[in-house]
Order: structure tokens, then C-alpha cells, then sequence
């Protein structure tokens, strides 16, 4: 993987719209993306340098890479360079966020943040901090949000990710079947129905049952 310098040029902000892609670093690869790919129903493909990447249909859900970093966030924005925990920003196009469309079962859904400094956010991907916890984020005049953020007292620091799924009761009964754990859950929370799970090497992840859309009912609301 090619490293991103720390700052954009010339400090232009280009306001991200959502996440590009997401990224899962693991120690065994092809074990982790064998366990997602049986509860999120991707589609795999091998790709150089023994990682693996997770389809729903024409998009990509998620990256599944040797390391041992777990989930990282690639916001699409103005330029590659890197970013706190554990996320980046890289240019091309947005495949998951409140300007595009609906999530499918199986593709990310919300991207929350634990806890850290959301004036951070703001500053470096042109978002708005607005009530509720919330981030937005604007295109041609319209605001929409984009992501979530628990606040200096959340759960724990990084990026939390949500994925959507059809049926959260079938897909717990395949996350046992695969080895993974389920950590929490089911409940019901301001984005709808969620669990918590973990896969058997890591990758510890929310799944939400049948989002409208980005968000689920916390941002349709």
C-alpha cells in the first residue's frame, strides 16, 4: 500500500461525502474473509499480495489485509494521505454514504466514531459537527449527515462499522455457524435493530438490520 502524506496540498479541504472503501487488517486474511463473506453474503476475489476484497454486486464492501490494525476507514476526499485512528482519506469515488445509494445487505451501512476530538474531524474533512452527536457533510449547497460520533465519552477510541443486513436473526445464527461471536445484541438502538459481533480472528463489527438508508432510522429520522 502506497503511504499518504499526513496533510492535503496546500491545506485544501474538499469536503468528504462518505466512506470509499473499508479496510480490515488481520493476521489470516483468508480465514477472516471466509467468515465475513458467510455472514454478509460478498462475493470474493483474491487480490496481490494475499489479500482479499468482499463484493455486493458492482461495489465494494471491504479490504481484508495482512496486519494486525483492524478496521480502517478510507473516506473519500480531496487526496490520498493519512489520518487518526486508523483511517485515511483517498481520492476517487464515494461508494457508501448519504449520497449513494441505499445500502445493500451485506455492504457498510454507518461509520460511528468511539470517542476523540470531533473538532479533528471537521478540520480535516470539511465536515459540520451538528447536535446529536452527528457529522455532516455538504454537496452543491445540500447538508446531509454522514457519520456519528459518541463524544469524548464513548465506548472506546477509533471508528466503529456498521453493515447492513437483511435478516439480523438468520445473520447471528451464521455468525455462530462460522466461529464468530456474537458480542451484543440484538437491541434496539437509535439506528434500528443492531448486534454486535466478532469474527473468530477479530473484526469486531455492528450489524443492522434493514437500514432505509445511510444511517439507518437515526438519520432518517
Amino acid at each position: 500500500m502506497v503511504r499518504a502524506p499526513d496533510s492535503p496540498p496546500d491545506g485544501l479541504i474538499v469536503s468528504s461525502c462518505g466512506v470509499r472503501r473499508l479496510e480490515l487488517f488481520v493476521a489470516e486474511p483468508e480465514l477472516s474473509v471466509d467468515f465475513f463473506a458467510g455472514v454478509l453474503g460478498w462475493t470474493v476475489l483474491a487480490e496481490p499480495g494475499g489479500s482479499f476484497s468482499g463484493w455486493v454486486g458492482d461495489r465494494l464492501a471491504a479490504q481484508v489485509v495482512v496486519g494486525d490494525a483492524g478496521w480502517r476507514v478510507v473516506f473519500g476526499g480531496d487526496g490520498p494521505r493519512g489520518l487518526e485512528l486508523n483511517s485515511a482519506v483517498d481520492s476517487g469515488r464515494v461508494l457508501h454514504g448519504p449520497w449513494a445509494p441505499p445500502p445493500r445487505h451485506g455492504e457498510p451501512c454507518w461509520v460511528e466514531l468511539g470517542s476523540g476530538d470531533s473538532g479533528y474531524w471537521v478540520r480535516e474533512l470539511g465536515w459540520e459537527s451538528v447536535p446529536g452527536g452527528l457529522f455532516s457533510s455538504s454537496r452543491a449547497g445540500e447538508s446531509r449527515v454522514v457519520a456519528g460520533c459518541a463524544g469524548e465519552g464513548g465506548s472506546g477510541a477509533g471508528w466503529g462499522v456498521f453493515f447492513a443486513v437483511d435478516d439480523l436473526e438468520s445473520a447471528l445464527v451464521r455468525v455462530s455457524r462460522w466461529d464468530g461471536e456474537v458480542v451484543s445484541g440484538p437491541v434496539s438502538s437509535a439506528r434500528g435493530v443492531v448486534a454486535s459481533i466478532s469474527g473468530p480472528r477479530g473484526g469486531r463489527c455492528v450489524l443492522l438490520e434493514r437500514p432505509s438508508g445511510w444511517g439507518g432510522v437515526l438519520v432518517g429520522a
